[in-house]
């Protein structure tokens, strides 16, 4: 249990700008409001121009400190296909992303000040040291010791150490966990927590007491210092708004890491 002289921090974070055109999947100004973090996407796997500057101001006028999601090259699968890109080209298209987005941030009066990889791209780095070198190469392109949000544990944050950037262990209420700690594949059954009663529950658990019950029943420790709100499924802004306030009434203080 937490330490009420010491009372837990937790940032919440959310994917964001995940739209391409007249098609938009998350309702970014609801989000907006909720958050500390937004991890806005850069053009591969969703979001255009257009959409990433609209989502840059927005996150400044509230204050929310704005991250590069980046991905795969993989518009038509949302970045959740497994891809095969040579070390050097993902490492180019990393800075390619991060650089595009961060023109939107200091045109909006702020910055990038972290990266997150996105899907597929995300869960192959938590397994796969050689695309996670690359991505913290990418990464180290583009400037300014950039903080690197994922999975406690994976290749990326081992990458990420290596090459001495700031890395931030993050926590997923709404997807289910493995008896190790990692996410359970979304092809598996189950692997998605759609009950918003159980989503709250489980983002009490890990802000609070550090752990999660994994798929199987077994309590994993989770030592995450942002937990993550999807915003593109029904009811995203709703549910982003009760877990925070709920963390809230817990004791648990909400700030950014960045």
């Amino acid at each position: 249990m937490s330490d009420p002289a010491n009372p837990p921090v937790i940032d919440l974070n959310a994917d964001l700008g995940e739209g391409f055109g007249r098609w938009q999947l998350t309702d970014d100004e609801a989000l907006l409001s909720v958050v500390t973090s937004a991890n806005v996407a850069c053009g591969f796997h969703a979001g255009d121009p257009a959409t990433m500057r609209r989502v840059c101001e927005l996150a400044a006028e509230r204050g929310v400190v704005i991250g590069a999601q980046v991905s795969y090259r993989d518009l038509a699968g949302f970045g959740r296909r497994a891809m095969e890109v040579p070390p050097d080209e993902l490492s180019a298209e990393i800075t390619y992303q991060i650089g595009a987005l961060d023109i939107f941030a200091r045109a909006a009066g702020t910055r990038v000040r972290y990266v997150k990889p996105h899907g597929a791209l995300y869960n192959r780095c938590v397994h796969d040291e050689e695309q996670a070198a690359a991505v913290i190469d990418g990464i180290r392109a583009a400037g300014g010791g950039l903080p690197v949000l994922g999975l406690p544990g994976s290749r990326l944050h081992e990458a990420a150490r290596r090459a001495e950037l700031p890395v931030v262990g993050e926590a997923f209420a709404d997807r289910a966990y493995t008896d190790e700690g990692t996410l359970v594949p979304r092809r598996d059954p189950g692997a998605v927590v759609h009950d918003a009663d159980e989503v709250v529950k489980r983002a009490l658990g890990m802000a609070r007491d550090r752990t999660v019950t994994s798929r199987d029943g077994r309590r994993v420790g989770i030592t995450a210092r942002s937990l993550c709100l999807h915003g593109d499924t029904p009811g995203a802004a709703d549910l982003a708004r009760r877990v925070r306030s709920e963390l809230a009434a817990a004791g648990v203080h909400i700030r950014s890491f960045a």
